[in-house]
């Protein structure tokens, strides 16, 4: 992969100008800096504070988004930070729900909540929602968080109806919305399936503050350092900044972040080797709201097989999406019951054996995250078999390895081999005995114990 000798850029330092063949790289270089290939984090508190927010408005979506990126996390690990305060849901960067580090909250806030509070502006307008409302909204809230107490979405409802203040859909979500985007309240610990509010000043401690400029270079190196290569543009999409700020931060941060010149385009990282290529496909199943394409306004990088078949049927993608080395290629969507998880696929580009296989690794990982079977019967001698596969697998998988009491009983697939099994993937199962996944109609995968 050739490239130009470097030259001096406005934003300082070198630009490092690459021939066209370096575009194919960049989907490996963002599943690197996302954790989604490589070292994984420590854990779902890591991944929040390194990422700087996380997209949570799908609130299942968003804790398998957390667990994909780290070893040994489960819903129920990544619920539980969630409940001890150690990860805050709240409105930030744009008009949706972000995870965030407790920590980053309120220089968060201080940033973009006012943008945030100007795009809604005119629905806020629509639905008769001014100054004073909003005022006595807040005080409202306050009062009945006051004491360490968490409340439902319903019950403040029922406080703002007592002061008069009407909440019929979706002037309640507006007004909760905003007293999220004033620092008055964020996540509480849920109560049962419903979610809570709390005081943000009681249950949040103190941190260090970042003010204006401080907290825009702040904001930039996460983006940069967890997404990168990506554009001054696609940092200003993910944080509801404006193009000219976004491309402050980045003059700010100077010789911190590498420019690149790819097909004509600059980018920006923290990190320019590009990953060793992989012996076998790796395969994900992501979440409707995944920052590997959330994160970016330009997601062609990662579009590059569905674009290039004719014949692909983008509807699909409108569920949870399939990726295979970085590169969309369908959607799927999981039904959870008692003893199983049913994985629906929806290929919308043909596959090869060897990354059928990757997908069924990644739909035992996902089986495994939601703790089917036993979440406590881990094999340390099926984790160091796991090693010897030629198919590299995602961090979560060493739990899924203890998960599934059973041998491999696979079944190929129906209609021009969609989804089948390889002789490689069955001669693996000698090394996963514990588990159970089976194909069904050629696009369903079964995941469940014995």
């Amino acid at each position: 992969m050739a490239k130009d000798k470097n030259i001096g850029g406005r934003y300082g330092g070198q630009i490092h100008r690459y021939t066209s063949v370096q575009r194919s790289d960049i989907a490996q270089r963002r599943l690197a800096a996302q954790r989604l290939t490589g070292a994984p984090f420590a854990d779902a508190t890591e991944v929040v504070r390194a990422q700087g927010a996380v997209q949570a408005q799908d609130y299942g979506g968003a804790k398998w988004a957390l667990a994909l990126r780290c070893p040994d996390a489960t819903d129920s690990v990544v619920e539980q930070a969630i409940t001890d305060g150690r990860i805050v849901r709240t409105h930030v960067l744009r008009p949706t729900w972000h995870f965030v580090d407790p920590s980053d909250i309120r220089w968060l806030l201080r940033l973009t909540a006012q943008r945030v509070i100007a795009r809604m502006a005119p629905y806020s307008r629509q639905l008769e929602l001014d100054a004073d409302t909003f005022r006595r909204s807040n005080a409202a809230v306050t009062r009945a968080l006051r004491d360490g107490r968490q409340v439902t979405r319903k019950e403040l409802g029922d406080v703002l109806k007592r002061e008069r203040i009407r909440t019929e859909t979706p002037r309640l979500a507006h007004l909760l919305m905003r007293a999220e985007l004033d620092g008055i309240v964020c996540s509480g610990a849920r109560q049962g399936k419903e979610f809570t509010y709390a005081l943000l000043e009681e249950c949040v401690a103190p941190a260090r503050s970042l003010d204006g400029d401080e907290a825009l270079l702040e904001l930039t190196r996460r983006y940069f350092s967890t997404r990168g290569p990506a554009t001054p543009r696609d940092f200003a999409w993910w944080s509801g900044l404006t193009t000219a700020d976004a491309k402050r931060g980045v003059q700010m941060a100077g010789s911190e972040l590498r420019h690149e010149e790819i097909d004509g385009t600059s980018y920006w990282s923290t990190e320019s080797a590009v990953p060793a290529a992989n012996p076998s496909p790796i395969a994900h199943l992501l979440p409707n709201y995944d920052e590997y394409f959330i994160g970016y306004r330009d997601r062609s990088a990662i579009g590059q097989r569905v674009k290039a078949s004719k014949s692909a049927n983008t509807s699909a993608l409108t569920a949870h999406v399939l990726e295979v080395d970085g590169q969309i290629v369908g959607g799927w969507k999981r039904t959870v019951k008692r003893t199983a998880a049913v994985i629906d696929l929806y290929p919308i580009v043909r596959l090869s054996a060897s990354e059928r296989d990757a997908v069924l690794v990644a739909a035992i990982a996902s089986g495994a995250c939601i703790e089917i079977g036993n979440p406590r019967r881990l094999s340390r001698v099926l984790r160091g078999a796991a090693s010897s596969r030629r198919a590299r697998l995602p961090p979560c998988l060493d739990l899924a390895l203890g998960l599934f009491p059973t041998r491999t009983q696979f079944r190929r697939a129906g209609s021009e081999g969609m989804l089948g099994l390889s002789d490689r993937a069955a001669r693996c199962g000698a090394l996963l005995p514990r588990l159970r996944a089976q194909h069904r109609d050629g696009r369903r995968i079964v995941v469940c114990p014995r």
